[in-house]
């Protein structure tokens, strides 16, 4: 069993910057692929970056590649979202998941976070 659970989020100018951490507990955090999803209001959840268990591949989505770094401290139990150059359509509520599995699914997740919301003003 993991819990997740992230912090972070707030209301930001556009662009400027947030970092977002999600905090598991357990001792088998290292066992899981990571991923930030995000649902914006009247969208669909979608897979934002996602990291692998040693953190030797990263993915993200096309809408956030150049501007968001994924990151993980396995020591800490942790992964981070480094968000820059913010956009008023990053505006959505965050997601970290765990998985078994590296994947753009979220169906593929075990374990969520509650969310944490970030909404960036023009």
């Amino acid at each position: 069993q993991v819990q997740l659970v992230e912090s972070g989020g707030g209301l930001v100018q556009a662009g400027g910057s947030l970092r977002l951490s999600c905090a598991a507990s357990g001792r088998t955090f290292s066992t899981y692929s990571m991923g930030w999803f995000r649902r914006a209001p009247g969208k669909e959840r979608e897979a934002v970056a996602l990291i692998t268990t040693s953190a030797g591949n990263t993915y993200y989505s096309a809408s956030v590649k150049g501007r968001f770094t994924i990151s993980r401290d396995n020591a800490k139990n942790t992964v981070y979202l480094q968000m820059n150059s913010l956009k008023p359509e990053d505006t959505a509520v965050y997601y970290c998941a765990a998985g078994q599995y590296w994947s753009l699914s979220f169906s593929d997740y075990t374990y969520w976070g509650q969310g944490t919301q970030v909404t960036v003003s023009s």
